[in-house]
């Protein structure tokens, strides 16, 4: 049984282009962990990073593990993602982030249960009982009608993307709300800054 990959079955969300357009989001699973700071300095964001991905690979593997038996198929563990805000909203800029908030998530297949990241939790917390672990939440999360685009290069440059993103929104006659929403599609670990590929979204309405 080949693996399902999220990026190729939902394109129009996880592959997009330079250009902006205009995407509703449905309503989705997420591995949820809350944190505050500059994302550069602040200890708990790299441990909430390696708390969601140590959850994300045991409910895979769980699965793989039965899911001949229950035809469940496998899958491609999906990027990682974030919502950044501030309180004050006039306060969220990229040159001072100590005052960010954050959330950062993983989406789950929808057949993935509350129980079963409790149990993918304590199997994690038996073997290695990473620091973040006791942050990590399974939520539902729904953006709506949404406008994004692909920025490329490092996220210390993204302010010019976010910028037109946000021009041609209101351009388009809508408002915008919610939070600033990251999609990472590269590896920072194996890939040069400058190719760096993140999916910037916005929802308006």
């Amino acid at each position: 049984m080949s693996k399902v990959d999220f990026k190729k079955e939902l394109k129009h969300l996880y592959q997009t282009s330079k250009n902006v357009v205009f995407v509703d989001v449905p309503e989705m699973k997420f591995l949820m962990v809350d944190g505050t700071g500059d994302p550069n300095k602040a200890p708990g964001f790299q441990e909430a990073v390696a708390a969601l991905y140590g959850v994300s690979f045991t409910v895979k593997f769980m699965f793989k593990k039965q899911g001949k038996l229950h035809g469940y198929p496998d899958w491609v563990v999906p990027p990682l993602e974030g919502l950044w805000w501030c309180e004050d909203m006039k306060d969220f800029n990229m040159e001072s982030k100590d005052e960010w908030k954050w959330t950062l998530m993983i989406m789950q297949p929808e057949f993935v249960t509350g129980e079963i990241i409790d149990r993918a939790v304590n199997e994690l917390k038996a073997k290695k009982n990473p620091p973040g672990i006791a942050g990590v939440r399974l939520e539902t999360f729904r953006e709506g009608l949404s406008g994004q685009v692909l920025h490329i290069g490092p996220y210390s440059a993204e302010g010019p993307t976010i910028e037109r993103l946000h021009n041609v929104i209101r351009e388009k006659g809508y408002g915008l709300r919610g939070k600033h929403h990251e999609i990472y599609l590269s590896d920072p670990r194996r890939t040069a800054p400058e190719k760096w590929k993140t999916i910037i979204r916005q929802p308006c309405q």
